[in-house]
């Protein structure tokens, strides 16, 4: 499948909203079954989208020495607009890495941190291919499976992870 067939069926962000995750009495997840394969596939569009500068500060020196200098003049530290979502995808692959224990398949436990990542992942994926100014081409495939367990883990129905009583 082509990115931009992939790219299409991703819920538009001006008019997508996150379900409501609020259960009481536990830690509500979405059991989804993943395999090694899938893991490694994302791991590898990670590292691809982690590489890619989208500020282009890296790899311009002029914007690099203006942000220095603002950095040295009002003490503010220049983050780049993804640093967040690059710890919380590391942070989600590492989850799904534990659960999986070393397995070639098994059923990770997906939460609603998860599935907002997964979301934002893959816009970000589209949102670099279609800026011109990054030449950014994931492979399809990467993409495509990137897709495949997002749309698990919007199909699957939540349970409660470590219910408790009503007398706790």
């Amino acid at each position: 499948m082509s990115l931009d067939q992939v790219f299409g069926r991703i819920p538009d962000p001006g008019s997508y909203s996150f379900p409501e995750y609020s259960l009481p009495q536990g830690d509500p997840v979405r059991p989804i079954a993943v395999t090694a394969e899938e893991l490694s596939t994302l791991l590898e569009l990670y590292e691809t989208v982690a590489a890619v500068d989208p500020t282009g500060v890296d790899s311009n020196p002029f914007l690099r020495a203006t942000s220095d200098f603002f950095q040295q003049t009002f003490g503010t530290p220049l983050t780049r607009p993804d640093e967040q979502l690059s710890d919380d995808i590391a942070s989600m692959l590492n989850d799904f890495s534990d659960d999986l224990g070393g397995e070639r398949l098994g059923v990770v436990d997906t939460t609603s941190a998860h599935h907002r990542t997964l979301y934002f992942f893959l816009t970000t994926c589209k949102a670099y291919h279609l800026a011109p100014h990054l030449q950014f081409s994931p492979d399809p495939a990467a993409v495509e499976t990137l897709y495949e367990v997002y749309e698990r883990v919007t199909e699957q129905e939540f349970y409660l992870k470590r219910p408790k009583s009503a007398l706790e």
